[in-house]
């Protein structure tokens, strides 16, 4: 009986640690892609703001 539960106990620390891997890896991409939109974001900032001048200036 004893076995089995360890059996158990084994394979369900399996499961959590490649789901926890699973998470981790996708936490690290979305990170990575959160900075891209960041980075996407503040270009177009600047470009919205250089035509916004330009008006002014008409």
């Amino acid at each position: 009986m004893n076995q089995e539960l360890f059996e158990t106990l084994d394979t369900k620390i399996g499961e959590l640690l490649e789901k926890y891997a699973a998470l981790k890896a996708e936490n690290t991409r979305l990170s990575e892609e959160n900075q891209r939109f960041l980075a996407e974001r503040e270009g177009l900032k600047s470009r919205v703001d250089a035509i916004l001048g330009k008006l002014e200036g008409i």
